[in-house]
């Protein structure tokens, strides 16, 4: 088990990371400092925990944000533990669901201190909320996006996922051949891609990057010779023992000096312009909350002439805004408009988190790309995550049409839970909402009872 004493490792200013860092507000070049890095020109400093640079525009903010995420986990954790001991109650003491739930409950609990452990650089007790606050407050942070979100990669990345791991280093570095000069992951994950490229690839320097910090707190451990234990809760368990499943991960060897994590947001790559030989944009480019075609560009930037950006990943574009939602086709054109010559391109069948524990894995086509910079794409604006109006506070709140039917609806919600009396039947609502003119009482009873079924189940 992880231990904060055993977890420190001090931060070597003189790197050849520091000459590749930007500030993520300005852009300027930041001063190294013990345990930190300063912006002159913004008068920010930037803490580096546990040897990782923490390069968010708002670094305070975001911490906070991550460790109001940790307590929501923890609440939740904890949540699980309770009602899994309450069923135990309810078991038979000698059946098979007994088992299941003592596993369970054991689990979730071990499961939550074994992740403070992990996080402990990031001092994360210094906040405090319950888990419903938590829920209510969404953050500047995605909001898919949670420190559990991508955790099961990682016991794939580190512990059973060898041929997994195998087959996708075999078509990125087929695809790329001879790598020199410096090298850039972006949105590495667990890291375990941008460790075995490394290893195979021997470019002079290779950085990982990722907003997620427990995945890079973890990968550091790893990639320095350090075992950890974490629990797995495969998806779809295979038996009971199978539920929750106590895994030792590791790294076949320790990193050399050459390989660097920072955990800062893709969008605003905290680079300085024409750093790297090679960038990788692994399983990502397709999730970012921002047009392909900007981040196109922002992958040009980072990039010097003749630079190549290797793309690795299913493309399965989801965005709002439909016109986003590229084709391959449309996505190679994109590409070749941002400065990039026409891209190589390749497709390959690959098994996808085929735990040993779980019925869950599958198998995904990917899509690899690479295309060469030939020319300097136009500048995009800094990616902003919010509007002004939120951020700043002092202009209208645009009308949208999203905010009416959300008014509506809570309007209509708060409705149905003031008639809630222990008298009044669905029918009854919906007579009471007809003679309030909010609608017609055939209308009512489908929408009072969808929200009564979401109420039932959250």
């Amino acid at each position: 088990m992880v231990t904060a004493a055993v977890c420190r490792f001090s931060y070597n200013p003189a790197t050849m990371l520091d000459s590749l860092l930007a500030c993520p507000r300005c852009d300027g070049t930041l001063t190294p400092r013990p345990d930190a890095l300063a912006c002159p020109g913004c008068r920010v400093t930037f803490p580096v925990i546990d040897g990782l640079p923490f390069l968010f525009a708002e670094p305070t903010a975001t911490l906070g944000e991550w460790k109001a995420r940790w307590h929501m986990e923890t609440q939740r954790l904890s949540d699980d533990a309770k009602r899994y001991a309450q069923a135990l109650g309810q078991a038979a003491p000698d059946g098979p669901t007994h088992r299941r739930l003592a596993l369970l409950a054991r689990a979730s609990t071990d499961h939550a201190d074994r992740l403070r452990a992990l996080l402990a650089p990031l001092e994360l007790d210094t906040l405090q909320a319950g888990h419903a606050s938590y829920l209510a407050l969404r953050t500047r942070l995605p909001t898919s996006q949670g420190l559990n979100t991508y955790y099961s990669n990682v016991h794939r990345d580190w512990c059973w996922g060898d041929k997994e791991n195998t087959a996708s280093a075999d078509i990125v570095a087929a695809a790329l051949g001879a790598v020199t000069g410096r090298m850039l992951v972006l949105g590495s994950g667990g890291s375990r891609l941008a460790y075995d490229l490394h290893r195979r690839c021997r470019p002079d320097t290779t950085v990982a990057l990722d907003f997620n910090p427990l995945l890079l707190l973890l990968a550091r451990r790893l990639t320095r010779g350090e075992p950890v234990e974490l629990w797995e809760f495969p998806p779809a368990p295979k038996s009971i023992d199978d539920c929750a499943v106590l895994r030792t991960l590791t790294a076949p060897e320790p990193v050399d000096e050459n390989f660097h994590f920072v955990v800062a947001d893709a969008l605003r790559a905290p680079f300085q312009p024409n750093s790297f030989d090679t960038v990788i944009t692994p399983w990502i480019s397709d999730i970012l909350p921002e047009d392909f075609a900007v981040f196109c560009a922002r992958v040009n930037r980072l990039l010097r002439p003749g630079g190549r950006w290797l793309n690795f990943g299913s493309l399965a574009f989801d965005r709002p805004d439909p016109a986003q939602n590229y084709s391959l086709e449309e996505t190679l054109q994109l590409v070749e408009q941002q400065g990039f010559a026409a891209p190589t391109v390749h497709e390959n069948s690959i098994p996808y988190m085929c735990s040993p524990a779980s019925r869950h894995g599958r198998r995904e086509i990917v899509v690899t790309f690479v295309a060469a910079k030939r020319a300097d794409a136009e500048p995009v604006p800094r990616h902003v995550a919010l509007p002004d109006w939120v951020v700043k506070g002092t202009e209208p709140v645009p009308l949208q049409p999203s905010f009416q039917m959300q008014a509506m609806s809570t309007r209509i919600h708060a409705f149905v839970m003031a008639m809630i009396d222990g008298q009044r039947s669905i029918a009854d609502m919906a007579k009471l909402m007809e003679e309030q003119r909010l609608m017609t009482a055939d209308e009512a009873i489908p929408v009072i009872r969808s929200f009564l079924i979401r109420m039932l189940e959250s």
